[in-house]
């Protein structure tokens, strides 16, 4: 039969195993990873409205994980949202790149898409993405909709 400190130390092992799984599913969950640990260069877009959008939130092309919001900011001059995104060096975009803020899902977490252009220059470090589509607010959506249907007139 095992000693009662042997018992503890299994114990206090499996509790610390356990902790650290926790932690680690903590961090996937709330994009604490990084891109791949590779060397990025910085764009920013500035965007209408940015709806949802946080923080480390994705950016894809394609579907694939190319980078991750750095930061977003208000321009007080344009009073438009300026997001600056972090890329991965391995995805050179062109100069004439679109960006879109897209949701995973019907409700799902907001992320930028963006839409390779054919410009021979690629886009650098700190480089402004111009062509930009604002992320779509379901509240206007649903507002235009009642609002168009109470305006048409009403067939007998």
């Amino acid at each position: 039969m095992m000693s009662r400190t042997a018992l503890d130390l299994w114990v206090g092992i499996f509790v610390a195993i356990g902790f650290a799984a926790l932690v680690f599913l903590a961090m996937k969950v709330g994009n604490f990873s990084g891109i791949s640990g590779s060397e990025t260069y910085r764009i920013e877009a500035p965007f209408d409205n940015i709806g949802g959008l946080k923080v480390r939130a994705p950016v894809k092309s394609a579907g694939v994980l190319v980078g991750r919001v750095q930061s977003i900011s208000f321009d007080t001059t344009t009073y438009r949202a300026v997001v600056q995104m972090e890329l991965d060096k391995r995805f050179a975009f062109p100069a004439d790149t679109s960006a879109s803020i897209l949701t995973s899902g019907l409700l799902g977490e907001q992320y930028i898409g963006l839409e390779a252009g054919a410009d021979i220059e690629p886009l650098k470090n700190g480089d402004r993405v111009l062509l930009t589509q604002s992320a779509v607010v379901l509240e206007k959506l649903i507002g235009q909709f009642l609002f168009d249907k109470a305006a048409a007139p009403a067939v007998h």
